[in-house]
């Protein structure tokens, strides 16, 4: 699963780069000084969360999985 953040300092730290590592996830991040690096992501995520899992808790990524990537 990808994770994208901006450049704050919480997400270049040395405890978010473990905690990417521990729940095996991609990081993503923008290119500093390029706040349209953002836009795609911020406007794919900004849909999915309206049109897809507001309001949803998922028990497992396999259900999470199943749900936004249907066959």
């Amino acid at each position: 699963m990808l994770i994208h953040s901006d450049q704050g300092s919480q997400f270049t730290s040395m405890d978010w780069a473990a905690f990417i590592r521990a729940h095996n996830l991609e990081p993503s991040m923008s290119r500093r000084g390029n706040c349209h690096d953002n836009a795609v992501a911020e406007s794919f995520f900004s849909s999915l969360k309206r049109e897809r899992i507001r309001r949803r808790t998922y028990e497992t990524r396999e259900e999470t999985r199943q749900d936004m990537f249907i066959t």
